[in-house]
């Protein structure tokens, strides 16, 4: 039987996100470098000599560990760098000029899939729905739009993880719009995107491949028992708030009540988007599923959250992916892609 390779894996994470060697009983319930623990203890016990690297805006740092201790590939979870998440796909970029192999997205698909409005218009330039939008950027008057109609959801235009969206972000008049997209403006300092709200199931589907690709089963957010005056999507509560999860039941499952068809148009879909956009690694693509079985790609999401017990994890396991075989593909996919193109 041959002998699984062991590798110098170092692990670039934000510095405030540098997890603790072990864990102790003070500890709550899911701290906030809980992706960043589980990955780490993960490629431990795969036997890999692991280093973390806490970031925050001095490449010197990076520059000086890849001198020193010389890693065989870069386990990337840096998800921006001096607090400018403009700025995470010039770190893969940085590693692919210092020559290293890095796990997770290229620079390119990064920056597709980061600006919503470019995705989608490269998504709708290959036959692939997608909501309605206009972009609304910073400094400069709204003006009523008469190619959109209400209610529409208000975001930043690139900030991700549901950051800035609750129920205040659907909009159901010109007056709201120019409220949210201003409040997007101020709050977060970037551009805002109004798209056309989708009413229908939240799906999403795992992707792990370079050119070859694994489709995860397809993932179901539960929203049936939150108050039904609210709008049944994904808010920064829904997705982060414990507290309101256990209250309303919310949880992520396997989508239930499709068909075998159904479900290979779904997946036959975000396998299309991945590659559209130029994605590699592993990313999770977000769909909104009407009740006329219509499938529209919300947006893409390289490098999503691959703790334990997230959505991305969790759709593996049912394909009989475990959590380490699971780390150790991201790992082997890293390598692999680096392979390919040298």
């Amino acid at each position: 039987m041959k002998k699984k390779a062991k590798y110098k894996v170092l692990v670039l994470v934000h510095e405030d996100l540098v997890p603790p060697e072990n864990l102790t009983k003070n500890v709550q319930a899911k701290p906030e470098w809980k992706t960043e623990y589980d990955i780490v203890q993960a490629l431990q016990k795969l036997g890999h000599e692991v280093h973390v690297l806490g970031v925050l805006s001095d490449i010197d740092k990076i520059r000086g560990v890849l001198f020193s201790f010389k890693p065989h590939i870069v386990f990337n979870l840096l998800e921006e760098f001096d607090e400018n998440i403009h700025y995470d796909q010039h770190i893969v970029s940085y590693l692919e000029l210092k020559k290293y192999p890095y796990t997770g997205c290229n620079p390119r698909g990064l920056t597709l899939a980061r600006d919503k409005a470019l995705s989608k218009k490269i998504l709708s330039y290959h036959r692939i729905k997608v909501p309605k939008f206009q972009v609304f950027p910073k400094n400069q008057k709204v003006s009523k739009q008469k190619t959109l109609n209400y209610p529409m959801i208000v975001k930043s235009l690139v900030e991700e993880a549901s950051t800035g969206i609750s129920q205040a972000s659907v909009v159901n008049n010109f007056e709201d719009l120019v409220s949210r997209v201003q409040y997007i403006h101020e709050k977060f300092d970037t551009d805002a995107i109004a798209e056309q709200y989708i009413k229908g199931r939240e799906f999403y589907v795992g992707i792990m491949g370079n050119k070859r690709l694994q489709i995860l089963p397809v993932w179901e957010l539960k929203l049936e028992n939150i108050p039904t005056s609210s709008k049944k999507f994904a808010t920064e509560r829904v997705k982060w708030d414990e507290k309101y999860r256990k209250k309303y039941g919310i949880e992520s499952v396997l989508a239930k009540g499709l068909d075998p068809k159904e479900i290979d148009r779904i997946q036959s879909i975000c396998k299309k988007a991945y590659k559209v956009l130029g994605l590699n690694g592993y990313a999770r693509i977000d769909i909104r599923y009407t009740s006329d079985q219509e499938i529209y790609i919300i947006e893409a999401n390289p490098n999503p959250g691959i703790a334990k017990d997230d959505e991305f994890p969790d759709s593996a396991k049912k394909l009989g992916i475990g959590y380490k075989s699971m780390i150790a593909k991201i790992l082997s996919l890293g390598l692999s892609w680096y392979e390919s193109r040298q």
